[in-house]
């Protein structure tokens, strides 16, 4: 039996170092192979050893309109105020981003409507921006509306 054995191995191997063996492997017989290799159990193979191809990442599902909006009005909120954010501790930096974000999305679905109401969203970014220690009342007022205004334009 081990005569038997090393005969294969024999033929198997080519006969100069580095030399491809003479016979080609038919696709039957190397699927033969890979049945006799295979595990026992389907459920300890993986899927990249099923189907013999590398596991790729899902793709990242495309942004919808509604998102790529929501993130335009995140960053017109947040523009012009990273000095004040970082002066505040880290707990109220925390339910300031929170809070941003919130307003953010209630901004987004008044933008939705047919009919805007720049007082709303007016009164969305005061309320938001008074979460900012020490703010001049006119200085809120003002910044609420140039960021109203510049969200207003994202609708048209």
């Amino acid at each position: 039996m081990p005569e038997d054995i090393i005969k294969k191995i024999e033929t198997a191997l080519p006969e100069k170092p580095g030399a491809a063996p003479e016979k080609e492997i038919s696709p039957e017989a190397l699927a033969e192979r890979r049945f006799e290799a295979a595990p026992s159990h389907p459920e300890e193979i993986k899927p990249a050893e099923r189907t013999g191809e590398a596991v790729r990442p899902a793709p990242a599902p495309a942004k919808t309109l509604q998102q790529i909006r929501e993130e335009q009005i995140d960053e017109i909120l947040a523009d012009g105020l990273e000095e004040a954010f970082l002066k505040m501790a880290p707990k109220q930096q925390m339910a300031f981003k929170a809070e941003g974000e919130r307003t953010a999305k209630k901004i987004n679905q008044l933008l939705n409507k047919a009919r805007i109401s720049l007082k709303k969203i007016v009164d969305l970014i005061r309320r938001w921006l008074l979460l900012v220690p020490g703010v001049n009342k006119f200085f809120l007022e003002q910044e609420a509306k140039i960021k109203a205004d510049r969200i207003v334009k994202l609708k048209r």
